[in-house]
């Protein structure tokens, strides 16, 4: 395989994309940070979302289980979106688990309101969203790190069957 390497700002890019005039380096470099934002966003919806372990059995129901995961995320996010704009923030300065705790508070103590009372409710969540706000958040102080497994149970390293035969 042949690959291209160039240097931009100090950080080393190799790319397939052999053709210089092409694919100028500066362009590229910015193409491979939003993929790194991509990833990033990926990870933090499959975090948030309670993702990382999908419960159904077949492939139909985990389509559709991932289906409904990105639909409650895209309305977090189109919340989101609004609050910014009526309070003059970029929705990428907002916390996003604050706004789901927000939500889920919010829907308990609004749902038998109406009229005045539920617009006014409405907009005072749409502030509230706005009141946490993230940026540049300082270097941890401690390592990332599980000192412990969330279960006292040993992990599975042979074959299923094979362990059941032991039991």
């Amino acid at each position: 395989m042949t690959v291209r390497e160039f240097a931009v700002n100090g950080k080393v890019y190799l790319t397939t994309l052999l053709n210089e005039k092409s694919f100028h380096k500066q362009e590229l470099a910015m193409l491979y940070k939003q993929r790194w934002t991509i990833e990033l966003d990926f990870r933090s919806i499959k975090t948030n979302m309670g993702m990382e372990m999908l419960r159904c059995k077949t492939p139909d129901m985990v389509r559709k289980e991932i289906a409904i995961h990105l639909l409650a995320y895209n309305i977090i996010r189109g919340n989101l979106a609004q609050a910014a704009s009526l309070h003059e923030k970029r929705p990428r300065e907002l916390s996003f688990t604050t706004a789901v705790q927000l939500i889920i508070q919010a829907s308990r103590q609004i749902v038998g309101m109406t009229g005045i009372l539920l617009k006014n409710a409405l907009q005072d969540l749409l502030k509230a969203m706005t009141s946490t706000v993230i940026g540049k958040q300082k270097p941890k102080s401690e390592p990332r790190a599980v000192k412990r497994r969330p279960k006292p149970f040993p992990l599975l390293t042979t074959p299923r069957n094979k362990d059941r035969s032991t039991l």
